[in-house]
């Protein structure tokens, strides 16, 4: 270590002498030393010896520019734009030293470097100012404090006591892209699921609103994905509070992103499928309470606006893929009232199909089906889906179909529809698990196609046939041959 650390010295010794001169000069006359540090600490072997006396140095010019900014940023002095840069400067010098170096972390944070970074944050993100430079300032700001902050607990928790909430806000409702991409990998690396809690707060409450809309303006934004499905799905009671916040649109981008976690498929710790169920139920209860207004989209005035509609069709393509993994079937099948609210919501949309032209319409044409992009695509299908999956291997919910005449519901939607992409395929699932050891429901079914009911070729469709032994009538598997 004897060459890394001459060479650390005479870097230092460069600095040391700069900042004296320019500290007793009042004027910030370039940035070269403290770039020549911020070079340096880019290789591993001169940030292990880096010594405390050079962060001394960083601190007293970034403890003087914070002074100078104050005044200067405020009334567009033009000498305000070189402190920003200066601050720029010193922000890129922690931020490399900061990485994957705990002692460099510790150090800096014990001389409240992190102190004196956010409060230039502050002035930064309220001075108004469309100059580039305390931009680029903000910017590298808070990419030191995620390295700072990156596997520190001790350094996340002081980022925390600092920049909660304002900094946070500031940069999830900036216009500039890189500051809240940065401000929200800051917020990521400092939260666990005390700090998650910490949100339910009504003061605090604005944070976790803020990441969804952020995320609606920057959909690509990796860190808010990630803060949402990573950190917020830990705590049901913050996901039912935002929901019951949000606007419709907001609401739409909150099931997009617990439908992304969901459909992972990935391992869950029994504490994130506790979390996960708790959040199905009280979707499903969503679902049931709002479901009636997707008939919105069959009205002729409809226009895209009307987002309570869509809000009940990204519910129910939550709750159709939550019911088709194992993890989080079982407590949807014993929701109370879902299974009714499902096959009340069919019948009324097919109803509503039948009635007059609209989008609920069974067609056969490229008139409605070529519209693929139509919001109520698939909805007919996907409530068959949802069905199926909640009588998979459940008696109960079996026999409760036959109660409320769901099957002959069912076959009826049974058929080739464009607006509907594999309803087909769906409906012969939901037979199929609906007939699964319930003699009840293959009797009905037999007993539909002897009464000219139910067409004999959608039975074989289904791999069905219907024989009668000893004068009853048996819904037999078709062999293949």
């Amino acid at each position: 270590m004897a060459a890394p650390m001459e060479h650390v010295t005479a870097v230092r010794a460069g600095l040391e002498r700069w900042v004296r001169e320019y500290l007793e000069g009042g004027e910030a006359r370039g940035a070269d030393e403290v770039r020549r540090v911020s070079e340096l600490f880019r290789e591993p072997q001169f940030r292990e010896a880096a010594d405390e006396h050079i962060f001394t140095l960083i601190s007293q010019i970034l403890s003087r520019a914070l002074q100078e900014i104050q005044t200067r940023i405020v009334t567009s002095d033009p000498a305000g734009e070189h402190w920003c840069h200066l601050s720029a400067e010193c922000f890129r010098c922690l931020r490399n030293a900061c990485v994957q170096c705990p002692p460099n972390q510790d150090t800096i944070r014990n001389m409240g470097l992190i102190d004196t970074a956010t409060a230039l944050l502050q002035v930064f993100s309220s001075s108004g100012s469309s100059q580039e430079s305390p931009l680029v300032a903000f910017r590298c700001g808070l990419q030191f404090l995620g390295n700072v902050a990156g596997g520190n607990r001790a350094s996340q928790n002081s980022i925390w006591e600092r920049a909660f909430p304002h900094v946070f806000l500031t940069c999830l409702t900036h216009e500039d892209d890189k500051v809240s991409a940065y401000g929200s990998m800051v917020l990521y690396t400092c939260m666990d699921e005390d700090k998650v809690t910490d949100l339910l707060e009504p003061a605090n409450f604005t944070i976790a609103l803020g990441v969804i809309s952020a995320y609606s303006k920057w959909s690509d934004a990796e860190w808010l994905h990630l803060i949402v499905t990573d950190c917020f799905l830990r705590c049901p009671e913050l996901v039912k509070q935002m929901y019951a916040s949000q606007s419709h649109a907001d609401r739409i981008t909150l099931l997009e992103l617990i439908l992304s976690k969901v459909s992972e498929k990935s391992p869950l710790t029994d504490r994130e499928q506790t979390n996960l169920q708790q959040i199905a139920e009280f979707l499903s209860d969503c679902f049931q309470k709002q479901c009636q207004a997707v008939l919105k989209l069959a009205a002729p005035g409809y226009c895209e606006e009307e987002e309570e509609a869509l809000v009940v069709i990204r519910l129910l393509d939550l709750l159709c893929e939550m019911t088709s993994d194992a993890d989080h079937l079982g407590c949807l099948q014993r929701c109370p009232g879902l299974l009714g609210t499902v096959i009340d919501t069919l019948r009324l949309t097919h109803l509503v199909g039948k009635q007059s032209k609209n989008v609920f319409t069974s067609t056969h044409t490229a008139s409605l089906g070529s519209d693929l992009t139509h919001a109520a695509v698939g909805f007919k299908a996907h409530l068959i889906r949802l069905i199926a999956n909640l009588c998979y291997k459940n008696r109960e919910n079996q026999d409760k179909i036959h109660q409320l005449d769901g099957i002959p519901l069912i076959l009826d939607n049974c058929s080739i529809d464009d607006n509907n992409p594999f309803l087909n395929q769906w409906a012969i699932y939901a037979i199929r698990n609906l007939t699964e050891h319930n003699e009840k429901n293959q009797e009905q079914i037999a007993s539909m196609e002897r009464q000219g009911l139910a067409d004999t070729s959608l039975l074989e469709s289904m791999g069905l046939h219907v024989e009668e032994r000893d004068g009853k009538l048996l819904l037999k598997s078709v062999k293949k041959k």
